[in-house]
């Protein structure tokens, strides 16, 4: 007979829209007693035995609710403030008064921006938020409540039907949720338990054969939540509201361009994040919260670096697609590279449908060029020796958009305005200076042939692994490596010399470095804090606890276009817990960077 050995759940904690997928070690049937962990559905007996599976919610009596800073702990206390301020509830629970006076510096920042939106919005009325101190001023020991509904069951691929309702012993009811082998937390979940139940039917019968499988979640918790990032104009005008840009692009002709590293979930590892809660490192958790921060954002073309063959097959283009976005993909060649295919990572970028169409696509196999340049330059003995050193699989994809929003002020009306964007991951490893600077110059060198053919505003984005001042940085914002420079010492093969050759005629500017042009606004001196002054580079874009620093960019072509926004850099003390990521409220090791661009008058030649 078909028996259960083992169930088990790979994430500890179970979050609201994640789906939990159980893991179901079976013994089938037959002489050598094999095990298997394949799914046996009804219509797919095994000797007459499949699995039927079922999900409770186990409710007490007892109301509970959330800690907004520890979701996995019981709240205690509420933040009075943030209830007179209307903000959401669920950001005012804190589990004890040392979690709430830890987390008051970022938590006021919560009642500043509600005071600011009360006054923005004409109420003359003046908002006072009590400080809080060591007698818990601020703070209610109030009853906490939670959501009691039960709805009807519509997770996994179960069909719809009324919940079923199991009294217990001890205070406590049973909620059927579910019957499919994955469960979806919902919102009604927060602050319970689930069970689940495994147990193997006959297929004649339908009869459970045997005692039934079980395990117990601990509380579900909600999907933390960061503190929206804001855009900050140029003119030193705070937009208002969260990015709400909609009808602002479409009437001025403006566009938006996100870039951000989202961390392969290859490199996501315990080892490497150990600071990080294993169920927020989980793929299943940050493919949905990294989802929901992208689609936030609303950007109008997306540059992701880091996306996994299969996530972006069976996961982001299609969730994306449903938003409006066209997908493109240029995975990282496989000649260093000896895992499986599908855990390869690469460039993907997106466009919404709506305000581009898709011209054309450039893909770029540095490994290609290094054949080429080996071929060419490299004497035979040596060429392997070289080839060793140069071939590291990272690729870049480059893509010409045409626009459909009217560009006002524009001389020629009639005339096509395209877009050229290209989207990069450089090599990552440190020592190879040589390489890195090498890969940006083969980029930048197919963007000027591009750029040479046709009258075309540029956008170089990606996470470039260089620090503002290294030699590749150096390359994209001036267009030339000075040859005293001490990133141009390595160079065990010859490729960088003479220094002169590493040049180009891309007038390109870094986005960020708009920050540090800025008049006075509100925010604004707050944000060149966020800057290094030497370099007029963010402090930082990407923060583990081992290294903290600024490797990703958003470069542009500043004859043909300018730049009106951007949106707001987060500080150290922001990410809260060891200052690193990724974290439950951020699943990436690095931030993401969104500008708003405008295209400038064409003049006549």
């Amino acid at each position: 007979m078909l028996s259960v050995l083992r169930v088990h759940l790979p994430s500890d904690i179970p979050i609201v829209g994640c789906e939990l997928t159980p893991y179901v070690l079976l013994r089938r049937p037959n002489k050598d007693k094999s095990v298997i962990s394949e799914d046996v559905s009804e219509s797919a007996p095994i000797d007459g035995y499949f699995l039927r599976y079922k999900w409770y919610r186990i409710q007490s009596d007892k109301k509970v609710a959330i800690c907004s800073i520890h979701p996995s702990e019981q709240a205690t206390l509420q933040c009075l403030g943030c209830v007179k301020a209307k903000i959401p509830v669920s950001k005012s629970y804190h589990c004890s008064p040392k979690c709430f006076s830890d987390a008051w510096q970022h938590h006021r920042v919560l009642h500043e921006r509600a005071a600011s939106a009360v006054n923005e919005n004409g109420n003359g009325e003046e908002e006072i938020f009590g400080q809080f101190n060591s007698t818990g001023s601020g703070v209610s020991n109030a009853s906490l409540a939670s959501s009691q509904s039960s709805g009807s069951l519509a997770n996994g691929n179960a069909p719809l039907y009324p919940a079923a309702i199991t009294q217990r012993n001890g205070g406590e009811t049973w909620f059927e949720v579910g019957r499919s082998k994955t469960y979806t937390p919902t919102a009604d979940d927060i602050g319970h338990a689930l069970k689940f139940e495994c147990v193997v039917v006959d297929a004649e019968t339908k009869l459970p054969v045997g005692p039934s499988s079980t395990i117990l979640t601990s509380r579900v918790i909600p999907a933390p939540c960061p503190t929206p990032r804001r855009m900050f104009s140029v003119s030193g005008v705070d937009i208002p509201g969260h990015l709400d840009l909609d009808g602002r692009l479409s009437s001025s002709g403006t566009f938006t361009v996100l870039s951000y590293n989202i961390l392969s979930d290859a490199y996501a590892t315990n080892e490497l994040y150990s600071y990080c809660p294993s169920w927020a490192l989980s793929w299943a958790y940050r493919r949905q919260n990294l989802l929901r921060e992208i689609v936030g954002y609303r950007a109008d073309i997306v540059c992701l670096q880091e996306v996994q063959s299969n996530h972006f097959e069976e996961f982001f283009a299609p969730e994306l697609d449903k938003h409006g976005y066209q997908a493109l993909f240029k995975r990282k060649t496989a000649e260093v590279f000896s895992g499986s295919i599908n855990n390869i990572d690469g460039c993907a970028t997106f466009f919404r449908r709506d305000r581009f169409s898709h011209v054309k696509k450039y893909e770029v196999e540095f490994n290609k060029a290094a054949q080429s340049l080996t071929d060419a330059v490299v004497p035979i003995a040596q060429k392997k020796t070289a080839l060793n050193r140069l071939v590291k699989d990272n690729v870049a994809l480059i893509v010409v958009l045409e626009a459909k929003f009217s560009n006002q002020g524009v001389d020629n009306p009639g005339k096509r305005q395209l877009v050229c964007v290209a989207n990069t991951h450089v090599n990552v490893q440190q020592e190879l200076r040589d390489v890195k600077l090498w890969q940006v110059h083969t980029l930048l060198k197919g963007l000027e042939k591009i750029a040479a053919s046709a009258d075309i505003p540029m956008l170089v984005c990606g996470d470039f692994n260089s620090m503002p001042g290294s030699a590749p940085h150096t390359l994209l914002a001036l267009g030339k490596v000075d040859p005293m420079h001490q990133d141009l010492v390595v160079d065990p093969l010859g490729i960088l010399r003479p220094a002169s050759k590493l040049t180009h005629q891309l007038p390109l500017v870094s986005a960020y470095s708009s920050f540090a042009r800025m008049g006075v606004g509100l925010g604004l001196e707050q944000q060149r804090r966020r800057m290094d002054p030497n370099t007029n580079e963010p402090l930082f874009t990407n923060c583990t606890r081992d290294f903290i620093g600024t490797h990703d960019y958003i470069f542009y072509s500043a004859d043909s276009l300018t730049v009106e926004s951007l949106l707001e850099l987060l500080e150290e003390e922001s990410l809260r817990k060891d200052t690193a990521l990724p974290s439950p409220e951020w699943s990436s090791d690095h931030i993401a960077l969104l500008a708003e661009f405008r295209c400038k008058p064409r003049t006549r030649r």
